[in-house]
């Protein structure tokens, strides 16, 4: 009875909004050391404030931006185990994917093979479907090793979100067969480099191409014999390259607009069932003259129709002021101070949208280190997981345990439907429900009940992880709570399941 109790005055703690002051508190030091932990990383682990400390936040933020200079090497054997990780598209497609469609239909006589598939299930009735569901366990392990392990914590933060950013959902047919390279590929090798090459990595990704239906946007009976035939203007991906990509819903584009961008990007390809690999298609391009925001696009010109576009939408100050918008939410808070979006617009536009300089221009802000700022966000399901993980200090040994938990939680790995993404703001989390589950969480965790999550031979106490993950501060009616608790454990999962640890 008394856990209940503590447990339904946390959570309604969190869901009417309490939560600590919004200044920093006495020892400021170890306060901001932790709060750039929680937003660069996924958390603090045992020795991280101390350690940043030592190393200055400055530096500290400066090492985390160049990730390729930090060593990963006790990651990095447990990522090359992972059969999947580094194949491509077609092999995919070929050898993990097609085996178990030709099943499914086989059994069902569906007429559609490419509806939306659910999130894998526990077991798999063949070989085929081992394997297809394996592309997706292997992506949700690699996810949760690298946000709990990883050294390249704000790359990882930044892969969370750049995703989140260009969502594509892996339950609509084959993307599933093409998302572990567009996370590979078009998303993680550009979060800290150029933005507009990022927009054509994903512009020319399959998992992008099939998700938003740009592969049948073309001129359809009009193209040549043995060329792959258009279905006719697909306006799909043009909305949402000019809406959720770039300019943003307020962005200043036209219905007009949108058209256009679309008749620019026919021809912008693949094969879905054949050759997994981006490809422009002359005959399904439409070739005639187009006009997008004031640009015209001459007659002829094939392929750099979109090339065009991608430059246009790059350079555009809304693009600017959207991006920077969704960074400061990000690392800041959900309703961002104009002039710090202002800032960060300018410097993307004049850095042309090197995403480095644009990210260190978050960070380095002095609204990001702002008591404003302090505990003023709500950690998404997979933060919380992670978070308390990293807190903790437990050992990760697979993750269908964890996987299920996240389902539960409403943020299934790679299965958001919505091209939205998920959303990064409070109230999409917070609620009564939520927050219970998140405490079932933390009870499991805190009695060493997760599957395949050991926690360290001694385990850490609540007031380690006050420590180690809150710089020692929680409010007195945190603390008030815990001192109710039963058992060590009850006072951990407390602690894990406390508004100040539900925060960022």
């Amino acid at each position: 009875m008394l856990h209940r109790a503590a447990t339904v005055v946390l959570v309604l703690s969190v869901v009417a909004g309490v939560q600590p002051a919004a200044q920093m508190p006495a020892k400021a030091a170890a306060a901001e050391a932790a709060h750039v932990l929680s937003r660069l990383t996924y958390g603090p682990r045992p020795g991280d404030v101390d350690a940043v400390q030592r190393l200055g936040i400055e530096a500290f933020v400066e090492r985390q931006l160049r990730p390729q200079s930090i060593a990963d090497t006790a990651l990095q054997p447990r990522l090359d185990a992972l059969a999947t990780l580094d194949l491509d598209e077609t092999t995919m497609l070929r050898d993990y994917f097609e085996p178990a469609r030709r099943e499914r239909r086989q059994r069902s006589g569906a007429p559609n093979p490419d509806a939306a598939d659910p999130p894998p299930a526990r077991a798999a009735p063949s070989m085929a479907q081992r394997n297809s569901r394996l592309i997706i366990e292997d992506l949700e392990t690699a996810r949760l090793l690298r946000a709990v392990s990883s050294e390249r914590q704000l790359e990882e933060v930044l892969v969370d979100f750049w995703f989140n950013h260009f969502n594509v959902f892996a339950g609509k047919g084959p993307t599933r067969a093409y998302v572990t390279a567009f996370e590979r590929d078009a998303i993680r090798p550009h979060v800290l480099g150029n933005f507009r090459e990022m927009l054509e990595a994903v512009a020319t990704s399959p998992a992008m191409l099939f998700y938003l239906d740009n592969w049948m946007n073309g001129r359809g009976p009009q193209a040549a014999a043995g060329a792959q035939r258009g279905r006719g203007i697909n306006e799909n991906y043009a909305r949402e390259l000019l809406e959720l990509h770039t300019l943003g819903v307020d962005g200043g584009y036209t219905q007009a607009d949108v058209a256009n961008v679309a008749r620019a990007f026919t021809g912008w390809t693949m094969r879905p069932r054949e050759d997994a690999r981006f490809r422009f298609a002359p005959a399904m391009h439409d070739r005639d003259a187009k006009v997008v925001l004031g640009h015209r696009l001459a007659a002829g010109r094939g392929i750099e129709d979109g090339r065009q576009v991608l430059d246009i939408l790059a350079a555009h100050p809304s693009t600017a002021r959207f991006i920077a918008t969704r960074l400061t939410q990000k690392f800041v808070s959900d309703t961002p101070p104009p002039a710090l979006i202002d800032r960060v617009a300018a410097r993307f536009t004049a850095t042309h949208g090197d995403l480095r300089e644009v990210t260190r221009a978050v960070l380095l802000s002095p609204e990001f280190r702002a008591p404003a700022a302090y505990r003023a966000k709500v950690k998404t399901p997979l933060e919380f997981i992670a978070s308390a993980l990293r807190a903790t200090g437990a050992q990760v040994t697979a993750v269908p345990a964890l996987t299920r938990t996240l389902r539960d939680l409403g943020q299934p790995l790679y299965f958001c439907q919505p091209p939205t993404g998920y959303d990064e703001t409070a109230t999409t989390w917070v609620s009564s429900g939520a927050l219970i589950a998140r405490m079932n969480f933390a009870v499991d965790l805190a009695n060493g009940r997760v599957r395949d999550v050991t926690l360290p031979s001694s385990p850490p106490t609540a007031d380690d992880v006050i420590v180690a993950a809150l710089a020692g501060e929680v409010s007195s009616a945190t603390r008030d709570t815990l001192a109710r608790a039963a058992t060590p454990a009850q006072k951990l999962a407390l602690v894990i399941g406390s508004p100040e640890f539900q925060r960022q």
